[in-house]
Order: C-alpha cells, then structure tokens, then sequence
C-alpha cells in the first residue's frame, strides 16, 4: 500500500485521531521530486562555496593591488577550486545528511579547505613559484574564503527549504501489523507485510524491499521488540540510513536519536558511502570502465568471434545476481558454457575440469576475459569497477545457499557490486566447496565497505593485476 493508507483500516483510523503523517506521496510522486531537490541543494551549495572562495581572494588581492593586474590569485583560485571539491567531499561536506545540521556542514567544508590550501600551497613551495602568488594575499584570502564559506553555509542550510523549494531529505516509514503509527513527517508510510518479511531470507523479498527503498535518506521501521534483530538485520545490507523506533528509550533521553526528536530511534544502519563519495565514484566508475572499453574493443570483438565460432548459442550469457541494496539485476558475461549446460541460478560453481566448460571457455574464464562485458554493467550503473562481486541466486558453500552460511551475507550489498574487489586480489576466488570459502570473501568485502577509499579503489584495480592468472580462475 503506498501513498495515504486506507481510511478503513482501523489501525490507521486510530493513529489518524493523533498523529498527522503528512507529505504521503506514492513513490512514483515522491522519488523524482526528492532527487531533483536533492541535486539542487548540492548544485547550489557547491556554486555557493565556489563564489565564496572567489570573494575571499578577489577581496584579498583588491586589497593589494587592482585584480585585473595582479592575475597571481586567480591561478591559485582555479588550482584551489577543484582541490578543495576533492577534499571536502571525502570529508563528506557535500552529503545530504550533512545539510541537516549548519555546524557540521561548516566544520567538514573547512577541513576540506584546510587541506585543500595547505596542499596546494606545498605545490607551490616545491615549485618555486612564490613570487607569482603572493603570501599576504594568499594567507588575507585564505582567512577571508573560509569566513565566507562558514558564513555561507550556515545561511544555506538554515534557510534550505526556501532555497530550493521543498524538502531534500526523504524518510520511508514501514510498520509492521498490530503496531501504531508513529507521529513523524514521512514522504511514505506503507504497511511492512505487503512487501517485506525481516524473518524470511528470501532474495525476491530483499528486491522488492530495495525497489522501494531505493530514493530514500532514511528507513524507520515500527515493529514490536521480538523482531527488532531482524530488521536491523535486514536493514544493514540495505545502503540507507535505517532506524528503529524504540519508544521506550524516551524515559533514558539517549543522545543517538535519529531526526524525529519527538519520536525516539536508534539508528542501525548508514549506507557506506554518502551522496559525494557516490558521485565521486560514479565518475571514476565511467572514466575507467569507458577508457577500457574504447582501448579494448579489438579483443572484446575477437574474444565474441571466438565464442560464436567455436559452439553454437549466443556470444553473451545472462544471469540475474544480486546487486546495491539486495536489489537484482542482470550480469552480462561472454559465455564459456555448452548452451545445454548453462547454469542460470548458478547451484553448481565451476569446477577445475567442468565438462560444461567450452575450449574456448576454459581460456576466457583463465585469464578473466569472460568478465569484460561487465564493463557495460558498470556504464549501466549496476555495477561498479571496485566492489564486492555480484553472486547468483542459487550459490552455495558446503551445499548451503550463501545467506545460509552466515546472515551478514546481505550486509555486503550496501553497495555496488564490482568487476574486481578486495576478496579478489586477496586470492579468495573461485569455487565455493567450504563454508570459510564465502566466510573469507564475507569478511574481505565487509571490510571494504567499512573503510572505503577512492584510493583505496585504485590499489585493488592496480593489485588485481596480479591475479588475473589465478590458480583459482577456472
């Protein structure tokens, strides 16, 4: 049930005498608008630094010497521009959760600036290039850029909501049966049993969940205590802040609520990476993964001549695996299997003299070649170039589905599967004939999302260089 929920549900008519849920909206309402403010605020906040940074240097330099003669500062403003956007967004100043609080938003936009100015100011040093960019009017710029940002910022996100025109930060509520409706401001409030059951691992349930959740900030769940486990369970793999209300936290006034001041949660879950971080992931997941393709094209076009000429069926084999947010969808690979023998929920791993393997497709999955039309995944969006690989429906480890072996298994899909991961150069690659097989590869991947970096993505891609050829790889 989305949007308002029926009048003639009695439960709803109670919470209605005392609770006003506003901003219903059914997701096909709710999502567009969310995302348009959302690239709004982060639009405007990122032209507000921008202009802020201009000013404190263009004031310093007037103060020196007439702009227009003195071009020294403006060099050193479009070095520092681009600097600082780096820096802050790893210090996730340009996070929509960030924007929910003006002295956070301040203090992480000024730790970007404090390494972004330091960073480039050492540049300069090793340079020689002092006497181009004066010292009076870089330290009077620095110290005036950063008096506007913080200024700047806590009049932006005092003031947001008039600045872009709504409301940037969705929240999804889901209540189980015979629980009241919380008082709170929801974009959508809907009945958990409709889609979803914590209790029941089932990847189809996980899907839907993910489909519905997918444009949220935030999930709180209404529940009764006995299955407050399995949702944060549930909730952890789910790549979005989610929280439990637990009313009788109240009387202890604890100091981790969520937003709702007037309705206690504790927060079980945060998506391992923010709305900056993502960005600046999507950008390097479509430089790298379109460079390779352009650089790759004469092998991709002879690796699918081999495959179409040595067995019959089509060059690509398609098969669903679970993606960000336990959300499916389709891996495109080149087949290295007798069409007749093509396993589409993946039961049976490869083994290392596997009768369904081709010739031919003994090479490709030797040398990973098979794996290269992931890279339309990754253009697509379903998958990134690091990440903790996507897996079938149907494997298992010791004739156990993989959810089986160990319920953290769902918390891996916080984020976007990858072409390559830590598991993989770490050599935990592979059949799975033992239940530590996907224990380790588990482990490997929890602890990437835990400590990601965009530099540490560009270690793993330069490290999986060596196990390309992998004694595993069959």
């Amino acid at each position: 049930m989305l949007g308002n929920v029926d009048p003639c549900d009695a439960r709803h008519s109670v919470a209605a005498e005392t609770h006003q849920v506003t901003e219903r909206r059914s997701g096909a309402q709710w999502r567009p608008r969310t995302a348009l403010l959302q690239f709004r605020a982060l639009s405007y906040l990122m032209l507000a630094d921008t202009l802020a940074v201009v000013a404190g240097f263009g004031v310093a330099a007037s103060l020196r010497a007439a702009p227009s003669r003195e071009l020294g500062w403006l060099i050193f403003v479009l070095v520092l521009v681009p600097t600082y956007g780096l820096f802050a967004s790893n210090f996730k100043a340009f996070e929509i959760a960030t924007l929910q609080d003006p002295f956070r938003a301040i203090r992480r936009s000024l730790q970007g600036f404090a390494l972004a100015i330091g960073s480039v100011t050492l540049v300069i040093f090793y340079l020689k290039s002092s006497t181009i960019f004066p010292r009076l009017t870089i330290g009077v710029g620095s110290a005036l850029s950063a008096a506007f940002l913080a200024g700047i910022r806590y009049a932006f996100v005092r003031h947001l909501a008039q600045l872009i025109g709504g409301n940037p930060f969705s929240s999804v509520l889901l209540y189980d049966p015979g629980v009241a409706i919380p008082r709170g401001s929801y974009s959508m409030v809907m009945a958990a049993e409709s889609y979803f059951d914590p209790e029941e691992h089932d990847p189809h349930m996980y899907d839907r969940l993910a489909t519905l959740i997918a444009s949220a900030d935030r999930v709180v769940v209404a529940c009764t205590p006995q299955r407050r486990s399995a949702w944060a369970a549930a909730l952890r793999g789910a790549n979005v802040q989610g929280e439990i209300i637990v009313p009788e936290l109240a009387v202890m006034a604890p100091l981790g609520f969520g937003p709702d001041r007037s309705t206690p949660t504790v927060i079980v879950a945060t998506g391992p990476l923010g709305l900056g971080d993502r960005l600046v992931k999507r950008l390097f997941d479509l430089l790298v993964a379109g460079v390779a393709l352009l650089c790759m094209l004469p092998l991709l076009a002879i690796t699918a001549l081999a495959v179409r000429l040595t067995s019959e069926g089509p060059i690509l084999f398609r098969q669903v695996r679970i993606g960000r947010g336990n959300q499916m969808f389709e891996v495109l690979k080149f087949r290295s299997m007798y069409v007749q023998q093509l396993d589409g929920a993946g039961h049976r791993s490869a083994s290392r003299d596997d009768d369904r393997i081709t010739p031919v497709g003994r090479m490709i999955r030797r040398t990973s070649l098979d794996e290269l039309p992931q890279l339309i995944n990754v253009l697509k969006g379903d998958m990134s170039i690091v990440g903790p690989r996507p897996h079938a429906l149907g494997s298992r480890a010791a004739d156990k589905l993989f959810w089986e072996v160990d319920q953290r298994y769902w918390d891996r899909h916080a984020a976007k599967p990858g072409l390559t991961g830590l598991a993989q150069v770490r050599g935990f690659r592979g059949a799975t004939l033992i239940e530590d097989d996907l224990r380790n590869r588990l482990q490997a991947d929890l602890e990437y999302l835990e400590n990601w970096s965009i530099w540490r993505d560009l270690k793993i891609i330069f490290l999986t260089v060596r196990v390309i050829f992998h004694h595993n790889a069959f």
